[in-house]
């Protein structure tokens, strides 16, 4: 990012609107493979959740639409915002994922009380919490909320482990790599609030998305401290749950 401003300019016509200025609009990442998205009904599902929520315009028939003009990427990142007047997509290459654990830094950015549960414009605290992951040499920032339990990944969603019973983070959106996780094991997994004192009693951890599959967490890290957590990666086939390669 440049530290110098560029020349002022007027701010054009198609960016003066709620979406823009304010982040009034909602997204969701799809993961595709040669331009056949995965699981999405589910996505699809969850964007039309926060549509509602925000008072926006039900997006199924115009998503519908996109997927004819897809390239057949082998594999591909497919997204769809939705704003007040209209529906985009981009549709690039997914990026290859080393098929590696990785190590996950507890922060302090707070996610919004409210918009926490949706995919949204306003999604600053998770560029931050980004940023916060590079800076410190890990794979993924977790945010938390007011009381400090962890909510959810800068990108990723997340599962944990306790006592040999699987939890997911109160407050966090709703993953869909996560929830085909649960459905591939025939596990179910309980929301509860993720304090550092659960965290601590944590033995193994996942994140899950559409641009990563599924990945083992090998270490939680915080400021003046860390823990080695045990390894496993799942075993499943289903293809969203893999690295993309």
């Amino acid at each position: 990012m440049s530290s110098e401003f560029q020349p002022p300019r007027a701010l054009p016509q198609e960016l003066d609107s709620p979406a823009w200025l304010h982040g009034l609009s909602a997204f969701t990442t799809i993961r595709t493979q040669r331009g056949c998205p995965l699981l999405w009904s589910a996505h699809l599902a969850r964007l039309s959740h926060t549509c509602a929520f925000l008072g926006l315009p039900e997006p199924s028939l115009p998503a519908e639409a996109v997927l004819a003009q897809l390239e057949p990427l082998p594999e591909g990142r497919l997204r769809l915002t939705v704003t007040g007047e209209e529906l985009w997509w981009s549709h690039r290459p997914l990026v290859p994922v080393p098929r590696v654990p990785v190590s996950v830094w507890l922060g302090e950015v707070q996610v919004h009380a409210q918009l926490g549960r949706h995919k949204t414009g306003n999604y600053l605290p998770y560029v931050l919490a980004a940023r916060e992951a590079s800076r410190h040499g890990t794979f993924e920032s977790w945010l938390v909320d007011e009381a400090g339990c962890v909510v959810d990944g800068s990108r990723t969603s997340l599962l944990v482990e306790v006592q040999g019973e699987l939890l997911i983070p109160w407050g966090g959106l709703p993953g869909v790599t996560c929830a085909e996780l649960l459905r591939a094991w025939r596990r179910p997994a309980r929301r509860d609030h993720l304090s550092r004192s659960v965290l601590m009693q944590v033995e193994r951890a996942w994140i899950t998305g559409s641009g990563i599959g599924v990945l083992p967490v090998r270490e939680l890290r915080w400021a003046g401290g860390g823990r080695e957590l045990r390894v496993v990666w799942p075993d499943v086939t289903h293809p969203a749950l893999q690295p993309p390669q």
